[in-house]
């Protein structure tokens, strides 16, 4: 099959009018009783022909290039379990019995799942969730064939995970395609084992890119409407050409079956984490030293955008790659090495594949302004930290500022705590959940450090900046160990 029906979506908006053209005038396609079309609805019929091409009946081609390369996972582990007596104990204790006591075997919990061969030496791409924990890995062919695995390595953070089968040699692959190259509309077949019913195939198109869940820490899946269940996690979505453009990871659904939104993980992220992977074992990050937010449209206003796009910057740590290329709080980054940036999660998603080391070209807006910038990325360390606010627990304070919220100058010891130069910030000690503070994010705790890129020192000098001005203020607040921009709009 050739690559022609991939084009078939972005075809069909002249093609539909052509057959809706044919609807609105009461052609029919039924042929008379001399068995001959009408000459209206052949000539709509050659017109969709010529626009669309020959209409493709039948992915089965496709489906037998592709299914000898996709893999039933199935892993094995054990259950903790809180020790109890067998059902005989009492009466051992009962009538006094001193013999062995019997031993309980720990239970085990099987997991199912569905992988792709990737290199015919055997290692196979499949979810982390799919193994994670497990004692024993068992990869089924479509052949048959039964073979134990190795976790050669996983990621929880991309929800992705490698595995290599023992003694087998040869073996059926699956290429991978370029998942950027994929476009909302294209056809595509989702291929797995759903709750262990046997290999299957599903077509659906693609309904989006770019979608977050909030699941894993880095994602960016193709969203589809291709059906897929239990059992489908890790298994490949192809298009038409047979390439892998993604591995099945989730779905959305109240009641845990499908209902037409799947998430898949793109396969350009999946062949730099399985690179790394089966190289190294583990999985390098870069990192720029920065925290972001989206920016909103009010924000936009704020700053004096032309468009909602990019991530606003709101804290840059000391001595990190951005302090060094002299990146700023407030600079809102828009493209990075030469591609737009839709938001932040995009951003950190680029980031996080490129090489530690490498030199990363960044574009921002800053003061209204462009400008660029070369980043040398650096490694990104996973730590927890504990957040800690300033202490507001000391009950409500009266609306000082018009704006719902009670506020206070930060005191000498305040400031210490929170790093902060002396005389700097405004303590939120109270949010009205009715007013506009609220209405903005404020928090109990916050601190107000600035407005519209003035420092603010005290209630009257913050009620002032809040009064000067037709768009809506943009404040920079301290919370925990972050900073955060928040807009509110003005009193009229």
């Amino acid at each position: 099959m050739t690559s022609d029906y991939g084009t078939l979506g972005r075809k069909g908006a002249a093609a539909g009018a052509v057959l809706l053209t044919g609807v609105l005038l009461g052609y029919t396609a039924a042929p008379d009783a001399k068995g001959t079309t009408p000459a209206p609805v052949a000539a709509a019929r050659e017109a969709v022909t010529r626009t669309l091409g020959p209409a493709t009946h039948s992915y089965a081609n496709v489906v037998e290039a592709v299914t000898p390369a996709v893999v039933t996972v199935r892993s094995e582990r054990r259950i903790r379990q809180v020790s109890q007596p067998m059902p005989d104990d009492w009466l051992r204790d009962f009538f006094g019995g001193r013999g062995p006591m019997p031993q309980r075997p720990a239970p085990r919990a099987g997991g199912l799942g569905s992988g792709v061969i990737v290199r015919a030496d055997g290692y196979v791409l499949t979810n982390h969730h799919v193994i994670d924990g497990a004692e024993q890995v068992t990869v089924e062919l479509t052949d048959g064939r039964s073979f134990k695995a190795d976790v050669v390595g996983s990621d929880a953070a991309s929800d992705l995970a490698v595995l290599k089968i023992a003694g087998a040699t040869n073996l059926r692959t699956l290429p991978l395609g370029n998942s950027d190259a994929v476009a909302v509309g294209d056809v595509v077949l989702a291929v797995g084992n759903p709750l262990g019913v046997g290999q299957t195939v599903t077509m659906g198109i693609v309904s989006a890119k770019g979608r977050a869940t909030g699941g894993t820490s880095y994602e960016d899946f193709i969203q589809t409407d291709a059906p897929i269940n239990q059992g489908n996690s890790g298994g490949p979505l192809v298009n038409v050409d047979g390439e892998l453009v993604g591995i099945n990871s989730q779905i959305l659904s109240p009641s845990g079956g499908n209902i037409g939104i799947g998430f898949s993980i793109p396969a350009n992220m999946a062949r730099n984490v399985m690179t790394q992977l089966i190289e190294t074992g583990t999985v390098r990050r870069g990192m720029l030293g920065v925290t972001i937010q989206p920016v909103t449209s009010d924000i936009a206003r704020s700053l004096g955008l032309d468009t909602v796009r990019g991530a606003l910057v709101n804290g840059v740590q000391p001595g990190s790659p951005a302090a060094k290329a002299g990146l700023r709080r407030g600079d809102v980054i828009t493209r990075v090495n030469g591609e737009d940036v839709k938001d932040g999660n995009e951003l950190r998603n680029r980031v996080a594949q490129v090489r530690p080391g490498t030199a990363l070209p960044l574009e921002v807006i800053r003061d209204g302004k462009p400008a660029s910038y070369s980043v040398t990325v650096g490694e990104l360390k996973t730590t927890t930290t504990d957040e800690a606010r300033p202490d507001a627990d000391t009950g409500a304070e009266p609306d000082t500022t018009g704006y719902g919220m009670g506020v206070q100058a930060l005191t000498p010891e305040q400031a210490r705590e929170l790093d902060l130069p002396p005389g700097r910030g405004v303590l939120v000690r109270s949010v009205n959940p009715d007013g506009r503070a609220a209405a903005a994010g404020l928090r109990e705790g916050d601190v107000i450090e600035e407005v519209d890129g003035a420092p603010v020192s005290s209630v009257d000098g913050l009620r002032s900046r809040l009064g000067k001005g037709e768009k809506p203020a943009l404040l920079l607040v301290h919370r925990g160990e972050a900073t955060v921009f928040l807009t509110i709009e003005r009193l009229s």
